[in-house]
């Protein structure tokens, strides 16, 4: 065989075991959610665990994303239709956003015209979205990736949010 087709099965090869190793560290559902340890963007210390008893929206996106910006504007409004609510088992429901940029300078504003209002904000600067340190934690290797998690710190499952008729649908993958 030619070096170039070495190296093409090399370069397969090294893409399928990265592909291997990241979904295999990657959350599951029915499991305590992975701990995120880092610093919001507004420089306080942040760590998921200490949510549990609220029912966590974990949403990974990019400013550079066409289908994350698609989709920002409909967790603005998840969040203002839940942010007060009132619920049996649990104190209440928190977004939580995890940016994934190539630099930290461009999601401000795309967060600010998005709607991004709520506290729990993380830019984490990473090139590429299957290296971000956080994103392997959860497996996701692909934006935008949504996750919900229960008051007592359990990974619901990935979730799928969309406004149909002004009317909030959802469904686990």
């Amino acid at each position: 065989m030619s070096k170039v087709t070495y190296f093409i099965l090399f370069l397969l090869l090294a893409f399928l075991a990265f592909k291997f190793l990241i979904k295999k560290n990657g959350a599951s559902q029915g499991e305590i959610a992975p701990e995120i340890k880092t610093q919001l963007i507004d420089g306080s210390d942040f760590k998921l665990s200490d949510l549990q008893g609220n029912y966590v929206f974990l949403d990974f996106w990019g400013s550079w994303c066409p289908p994350c910006r698609k989709e920002n504007p409909q967790i603005a409004a998840l969040y203002q239709k839940f942010k007060d609510a009132a619920f049996s088992d649990a104190e209440g429901f928190k977004v939580v956003t995890v940016a994934i940029e190539k630099n930290d300078k461009t999601w401000r504003s795309a967060a600010e015209k998005d709607g991004f209002v709520w506290k729990h904000q993380i830019v984490e600067e990473s090139q590429f979205v299957a290296i971000s340190s956080i994103a392997r934690k959860y497996g996701v290797t692909d934006l935008p990736t949504k996750f919900l998690i229960n008051p007592d710190g359990t990974l619901v499952g990935k979730v799928d949010i969309q406004f149909v008729n002004g009317l909030l649908t959802s469904k686990l993958k």
